[in-house]
């Protein structure tokens, strides 16, 4: 019975998490007794364990609410050696969100902040050990932050930029940089507490704690921190009580000369919905962007990506993949993966055609919908000249109109950048395009039947867009 109990469980428990999380956190669970509406599983470690109360308590506590009752009870077991004795389960009464005893063991308290060793050398850092500044690219993009991040690591709670705010678009390196900052200062200054914290998991944590009554000793935890990195602070939005608890917090913190790291998708002049005086705090230090990466930027992360995996590929398809892949590192590092992974499978080389197949099926916004070849065929059609002398460097007047409406259309429905724009102009250069686009705006002002033409071209890429 306990095994179809558990089945139920996980038909639920599927339908509210993605795919990845539900294959990593619970197929590897498994079910060994019902007893009294206490569900016992089996979890592989103690850090399995307090991950899954750490970020999916609340699914649990509705998927055996639904199956056993209000009073359920959920028991994990981690048995290394069956026949130890001392191995015995540990138990969580979720309907509560507190721990208990069982069989004589004392369990860690659900609290998430009494079991991270304050005072002991035994402190987690939720860091992760891959970020560091050495596989983080400087770029024109983000070497403000890069170099600010490195002083902070050098120097933390010293220099003047306390607090630290980085932001920028998803995707861009945020996380990577402020981890890097926290794992150059843990082994830089050993004896220093830095903790690394998401503002989901900070609010899910005070949440639980005023739940629980323990509002003092999550502040307490949190004041002993060294060094705090925040991530995505745009999520404390609306939350009162969060804001509330994080002004004294940063306060504290600040006073006391520890450092304080955040990273936001805008800056705090943006931040709506967040109280000013926490907003006016955020601006005494420093606060620096990461952009979208320039060409040259995703030439040198491809570099590194590839010699890190030990693979070569040919440079044309580097240069392809750099200029048609400018919206985050994030996706580049997807595409030279799915890249890599087909040629493996396939067992074909790495070329250009399977560059330009990838690129067709996974990045749906460079060649999908309104692409630049869609546009510069429509140009070349509409104003009765050669696609190819597009991309030439004659200056008869009727190509330079028809190539600065073309670069006109894919700035404006395109997510090319201005460099890969102009790079697919025959390699011109992102002032080219800044002229052209500025050029056909003056003559859509002043030109009644150049105005005509240009709405006769917009109707036909709607059109596009529609089929």
């Amino acid at each position: 019975m306990y095994q179809q109990i558990w089945q139920n469980c996980l038909q639920f428990i599927k339908k509210n998490v993605n795919e990845q999380s539900f294959k990593t956190w619970f197929i590897p669970i498994v079910p060994l007794n019902l007893k009294d509406q206490v569900l016992t599983v089996q979890v592989p470690s103690q850090f399995f364990y307090e991950w899954l109360e750490d970020n999916y308590v609340h699914l649990f506590k509705q998927a055996l609410t639904k199956e056993l009752g209000p009073n359920a009870r959920l028991e994990y077991s981690m048995i290394v050696d069956k026949g130890n004795e001392n191995n015995q389960p540990l138990s969580v009464n979720i309907s509560a969100n507190t721990a208990s005893k069982h069989n004589g063991n004392s369990i860690r308290d659900f609290n998430p902040f009494s079991l991270r060793g304050i005072g002991t050398n035994d402190q987690s850092s939720n860091l992760n050990n891959q970020y560091v500044f050495d596989n983080f690219i400087e770029g024109d993009c983000n070497r403000l932050a890069r170099s600010a991040g490195y002083a902070v690591a050098k120097k933390p709670g010293i220099t003047s930029f306390n607090p630290l705010m980085l932001y920028g678009g998803v995707g861009l390196g945020k996380t990577h940089l402020v981890q890097a900052i926290g794992n150059a200062i843990k082994e830089n200054h050993p004896g220093k507490f830095v903790l690394y914290v998401s503002s989901e998991k900070f609010i899910n944590q005070f949440i639980d704690a005023l739940k629980g009554n323990n509002v003092q000793e999550f502040s307490n935890y949190y004041l002993n921190v060294d060094v705090l990195i925040i991530d995505d602070v745009q999520f404390f939005k609306n939350k009162e009580k969060t804001q509330e608890i994080f002004f004294h917090i940063f306060n504290h913190l600040h006073q006391s000369g520890k450092q304080i790291i955040m990273t936001s998708d805008c800056p705090p002049i943006e931040l709506h919905g967040l109280q000013e005086r926490l907003v006016s705090r955020f601006k005494w230090g420093l606060t620096a962007d990461l952009q979208h990466p320039d060409f040259e930027t995703r030439i040198a992360i491809i570099a590194r990506k590839l010699q890190a995996d030990g693979i070569e590929i040919p440079e044309e398809v580097v240069e392809y993949v750099a200029y048609s892949v400018d919206t985050n590192i994030r996706e580049l590092e997807g595409v030279l993966i799915s890249l890599v992974a087909h040629a493996s499978l396939m067992r074909t080389e790495i070329n250009l055609e399977l560059a330009k197949q990838i690129l067709k099926n996974l990045v749906r916004d460079i060649d999908s919908e309104v692409g630049i070849d869609y546009i510069q065929k429509t140009i070349s059609d509409y104003f009765r000249v050669p696609t190819e002398d597009l991309k030439a460097k004659t200056r008869k007047k009727e190509i330079v109109i028809a190539r600065q409406v073309a670069m006109y259309f894919a700035k404006d429905y395109t997510n090319h950048s201005l460099k890969s724009i102009g790079y697919h102009f025959g390699g011109r250069d992102h002032s080219t395009v800044i002229h052209a686009v500025q050029s056909v705006n003056d003559m859509i002002d002043t030109n009644a039947n150049f105005r005509y033409k240009i709405d006769e071209l917009k109707k036909r890429m709607k059109m596009r867009v529609l089929v």
